[in-house]
């Protein structure tokens, strides 16, 4: 079995899902998240980096120091986070590995859980593959393991070999999930003059556009009183919601869009009579449209205002992260070294796509660590049907041993600056 699978099997048994429960600010969201950051830091130790630690926020860091007559190159950072996603549970994961030939792929049986290239149209592409799946009844966690999988074979292979390279740093973040991996990242400390984040899907795929996102927490005040005698009195809270969603384009949602197209999404919604509240995910890649979806939402509020009275409504709207399109642009050659890694690992024509979600590079490129976002193979993420392909994370622990590589780094260099 290729070491980096082992290193993957190995890594989604552990509970890391994230919490966002856990009140603002406080870094990690859940304390198990520590036991993978744990182990990590042992194997970074075993590998030979220096300086690798955990911080109190579950920060792992760690330096692999460049070769002998490599310090002059850029410093590159690789990032991976450590939690998975609370959409569905990450505890007592059962991976196994299943080949695909085409037709129906039974995950389980006795739960129904069973693919097919009609309703999942990306499954062709894995034909004759070997897919790791979760057992249906967790996810997977390849998202983002299975690129703290492929950073740490990575790092290992190129050692072995020898290969020259110059100063990487390596960092393992929690709580992207949630939003929160940024908050106490030191971008200082890091050291990085780049870095790149293992956490997107197919090979072929890389990115340095992402949504802008937001979120809006709707919180709706009613009065409750019996049935039989509240002509007239009561204010139901749950029909307020029915009214504000209703007030939302309908074919703005995550259903009925893809591409660079952006949405409104009913994240969730809990409550009774009196108070309900309700939590959407605003997103869109152009800013101005962003803005108008912010709009949309204030206009929402007002009407249901004018409909159920003043204080019947709260409506706050916190951003969570940019589009980094707009740092990178101007940054050809980070992208460039990307797209030439891609290429000496084996594929044939890498593809820019929009991410239609964000990353920890979302957020820390604003901050100024330039941090476009590369495979690590990850399908279908965040549900019981995620799987990532033992081809693909061996194609991505390639490309990362070329990233980094110094006559590959010295090259792009000199062509695009």
């Amino acid at each position: 079995m290729e070491k980096v699978v082992s290193r993957f099997l190995r890594y989604v048994r552990i509970h890391t899902e994230s919490d966002p429960s856990a009140p603002p600010g406080v870094l990690p969201s859940a304390a198990r998240e520590f036991d993978l950051a744990r182990l990590l830091v042992d194997e970074l130790r075993e590998l030979g980096l220096t300086d690798a630690h955990v911080d109190e926020h579950c920060y792992v860091y760690a330096t692999l120091p460049a070769t002998p007559g490599c310090g002059a190159l850029p410093v590159i950072g690789l990032l991976a986070h450590m939690d998975t996603s609370p959409d569905l549970t990450g505890k007592d994961v059962n991976p196994q590995i299943l080949h695909y030939d085409g037709g129906e792929l039974v995950i389980n049986r006795e739960l129904g859980v069973v693919m097919d290239a009609e309703h999942f149209p990306e499954l062709d592409r894995f034909l004759g593959e070997d897919l790791i799946f979760a057992d249906g009844r967790t996810l997977l966690g390849a998202d983002d393991k299975g690129g703290i999988a492929v950073i740490l074979q990575a790092l290992e292979d190129l050692i072995a070999a020898g290969t020259p390279h110059g100063t990487v740093k390596v960092a393992f973040t929690p709580d992207e999930e949630i939003g929160r991996g940024p908050l106490g990242f030191d971008i200082p400390g890091f050291g990085a003059d780049f870095a790149y984040t293992l956490d997107g899907p197919a090979p072929n795929e890389y990115a340095y556009e992402t949504f802008n996102a937001a979120q809006a927490q709707v919180t709706l005040t009613g009065l409750s009183v019996h049935p039989g005698s509240s002509k007239g009195l009561m204010k139901s809270a749950l029909l307020m919601s029915m009214d504000f969603n209703a007030l939302l384009p309908p074919l703005e949602t995550p259903f009925h869009t893809d591409g660079r197209e952006g949405f409104f999404h009913l994240l969730s919604l809990t409550g009774n009579v009196e108070e309900t509240r309700m939590i959407y995910l605003i997103r869109d890649h152009d800013s101005a449209r962003f803005a108008e979806r912010k709009a949309v939402m204030e206009k929402a509020a007002e009407e249901l205002r004018r409909r159920w009275g003043s204080d019947c409504i709260r409506l706050e709207i916190t951003d969570q992260y940019p589009n980094m399109a707009k740092w990178l642009e101007d940054k050809p050659e980070i992208v460039a070294l990307a797209v030439a890694a891609m290429r000496l690992a084996g594929v044939e024509d890498p593809v820019a796509v929009a991410i239609r979600g964000g990353t920890d590079g979302s957020q820390l490129t604003s901050k100024g660590l330039p941090c476009p976002n590369l495979p690590c193979g990850t399908q279908y993420a965040h549900g019981r049907y995620e799987f990532v392909s033992v081809q693909a994370l061996t194609t991505c622990k390639e490309m990362v041993k070329h990233l980094v590589s110094a006559d590959l780094v010295k090259r792009v260099m000199e062509e695009n600056l």
